[in-house]
């Protein structure tokens, strides 16, 4: 490839172990293709570990690495200091406490570098303390913990969030889609289109595109009223509707509200009701470490003990066991 022509962007990819590899890769290959459709480097990356050692990713294939924290810390000053810091993380990030790495965000920030988060980036960032009052972006699974964990970011289940020079994405695709936003930063349609051409994408999906699948596909239910219904609960977990307040809100009877139930989900509308919170409540207490108590009141449950029984009625084991003896990794 022919090295003519400014670079537009000098990039750092921190590998955090257990990476997700399908949203690493969708945010570097955007950047090889604006690249080669160019012909000269635009775009500039190097992957950085703690200890410059190789990471392993999620689905265990282990990633080398070019640099360590120490050495980017160091690069801050001079003349290889990158444009971009992202932060490249997945599976386990709720017990992830990297002292130096936090530092090297805030010194990053502090001279204005743009940073972001892959996946569960956003973690390693609000621990960092850059997210206060910040709009970010996370995987509707991690939305949960996170928003208990970190109540002053302002965080969404949307595709991705540019908010001044944070940049996040909920992972998966969604990295595709924030490295395009950002070569349309930096560049003009035409490039943006030949980019997407050569990925086989006919579009950059916008922040707000929806994360998970409509109701109506993700459950298999056709009922609007049924829909309508979950919808209520799913918006009421903390605070749940009484089934004649719910079935008030769709114009329906208590009696009409547990017909459509049995005939479309094959249960009572307070079973599924149930079973929705006590789903929140696992999330909670795999991606947070608020008191089990916490969790059992951010999830409807008036009392510990009636939360400890229902769970158990369901999953077979006790949310202490669920949580079971999580360690904190907390690095020098």
């Amino acid at each position: 490839m022919s090295q003519v022509g400014a670079v537009k962007r000098s990039i750092v990819f921190f590998m955090v172990p257990e990476f997700t590899m399908m949203a690493f890769a969708s945010a570097l290959e955007p950047l090889r293709a604006a690249n080669r459709m160019l012909g000269h480097d635009a775009y500039r990356w190097r992957l950085a570990s703690l200890d410059g050692r190789p990471v392993q990713a999620s689905n265990g294939v282990e990633c080398h690495v070019d640099t360590s924290i120490e050495d980017e810390r160091r690069k801050l000053a001079g003349p290889d200091r990158p444009s971009m810091v992202i932060v490249c993380s997945g599976l386990g990030i709720e017990t992830y406490q990297p002292k130096p790495v936090l530092t090297l965000l805030r010194e990053v920030n502090s001279r204005k570098i743009a940073i972001g988060g892959l996946c569960t980036g956003a973690y390693v960032l609000a621990r960092a303390g850059l997210l206060a009052g910040r709009r970010c972006a996370l995987h509707w699974e991690n939305l949960a913990g996170f928003s208990e964990t970190f109540p002053s970011a302002d965080a969404y289940a949307d595709l991705f969030e540019v908010d001044g020079t944070i940049y996040t994405c909920a992972g998966g695709t969604a990295a595709l889609d924030m490295m395009l936003h950002l070569i349309g930063e930096d560049f003009d349609e035409a490039l943006l289109g030949r980019v997407c051409e050569q990925l086989l994408t006919d579009r950059i999906r916008s922040p707000g595109d929806r994360q998970r699948l409509p109701l109506r596909a993700r459950l298999g239910v056709q009922n609007p009223k049924v829909l309508s219904v979950i919808e209520l609960m799913e918006a009421n977990l903390a605070e749940p509707l009484s089934l004649a307040g719910l079935a008030a809100h769709v114009g329906l009877s208590r009696r009409q509200i547990e017909r459509l139930f049995d005939r479309e989900m094959g249960r009572s509308p307070a079973r599924y009701y149930l079973e929705i919170r006590l789903d929140r409540a696992r999330h909670l207490l795999m991606q947070s470490s608020l008191p089990v108590i916490e969790v059992a009141v951010a999830c409807g449950f008036v009392s510990a003990s009636h939360f400890a029984k229902c769970y158990r009625e369901l999953y077979a084991l006790s949310p202490h066991e669920e949580r079971g003896e999580r360690k904190v990794l907390v690095l020098p």
